[in-house]
């Protein structure tokens, strides 16, 4: 038995895909699995995707490229996040599309037989070409060896609905698009809706849309429900149960004393395992079914939870986030960050396990 988990549930991760796939149709849909798919495992979950209608996969290093295609995935990579010191030769002769974010990039790719794909910087104001090389790179590859799937970039505002940002980027993406094909693209593959833009803006949905958060169930809008199931629990075990009495301290400081005599349970999770310091006096973990407040410090590898009179036995499930438990979006909005953040904090000592998927 292990302590510390992170169980994920592929045929959650299965259902979003569907669902997002039925709301974009026709276009394509590119899946976002950087970050080991925002650390629910990218090639476990990239085949359940493929199997349920993804299309292509976004990347963002190279590595994460290639780690997919260790695994035998074979569908379409785009990957986003290199340097032109990095060994890309490698990628491109693994059919890994490189993303093409500076004019320094384009002046080396265009010249070589492999497949691209051109970042302008539409007004997120980070990675990608900025309007005043947008017509010498178009130049560079109309006139080079490079194939060019399409034109792609990134918004800025788009989770929050009514900013007027998304329309002058969309805007701007358009004529960047347009400018392209002046040249001489085909640019035959765009895609510029992230996640809560595949939600709400149908409009920008053009031949691909590349979300990432909803593919795993999670809601980018607060406060909507599109039906996602989100794919990531969290979970401990209880390790300890102690009593503790009236006016006592628990854990460093003794930031917390205890209001009358009670119950504690010990869960080894700690801030080596991603749980923040930060977290306490927001978090609460739900055993047997029931909630309980996290109390005192988080330590480097425990937290301590208060039961009250209630009792718990050792070896029983303690749900930090997910199913059955705080969902990640109420944690992240208990302290003050984005579910993006909450579902990147597993990692240390937690084991990663799967279910479903068949």
């Amino acid at each position: 038995m292990d302590l510390l988990t992170t169980t994920i549930d592929l045929d959650a991760i299965a259902h979003n895909i569907r669902l997002i796939k039925d709301r974009v149709a026709p276009a394509q849909l590119m899946a976002v699995v950087k970050a080991d798919a925002y650390n629910h495992g990218a090639a476990e979950v990239a085949r359940v995707m493929a199997d349920n209608g993804a299309d292509r996969f976004g990347v963002a290093t190279l590595a994460e490229a290639h780690k997919l295609r260790d695994a035998g995935i074979s569908t379409p990579i785009l990957a986003w996040i290199w340097s032109l010191s990095q060994d890309y030769q490698a990628a491109i002769d693994r059919d890994i599309s490189l993303g093409v974010h500076s004019l320094a990039e384009a002046r080396v790719l265009a010249g070589i037989d492999c497949e691209v794909a051109i970042m302008v910087d539409s007004g997120l104001r980070r990675s990608g070409v900025p309007e005043c090389d947008w017509e010498e790179v178009f130049e560079l590859f109309a006139h080079g060896k490079a194939r060019v799937s399409g034109v792609f970039s990134h918004l800025a505002c788009a989770d929050v609905v009514d900013d007027p940002t998304t329309n002058w980027q969309s805007v701007n993406f358009e004529q960047a698009v347009a400018l392209a094909k002046r040249h001489g693209l085909e640019v035959p593959l765009n895609h510029l809706a992230n996640s809560p833009a595949v939600l709400t803006r149908p409009d920008l949905h053009w031949e691909v849309v590349r979300p990432g958060l909803i593919c795993y169930g999670l809601e980018p809008i607060p406060g909507q429900d599109n039906g996602l199931k989100p794919a990531m629990t969290w979970s401990g075990r209880v390790t300890v149960v102690k009593r503790i009495a009236q006016g006592e301290g628990t854990s460093y400081n003794h930031t917390w004393r205890a209001p009358e005599d009670g119950n504690y349970a010990i869960v080894p999770v700690g801030y080596a395992d991603g749980l923040p310091r930060l977290v306490q006096g927001h978090l609460d973990v739900t055993i047997n079914g029931k909630r309980y407040p996290q109390v005192g410090r988080v330590c480097m590898d425990q937290i301590v939870v208060w039961l009250g009179q209630d009792t718990v036995q050792p070896g029983d499930n303690a749900i930090i986030f997910g199913e059955g438990g705080m969902s990640a979006t109420e944690l992240a909005a208990a302290v003050g960050t984005i579910n993006y953040e909450v579902v990147c904090w597993p990692k240390g000592r937690t084991v990663r396990t799967f279910v479903g998927g068949n």
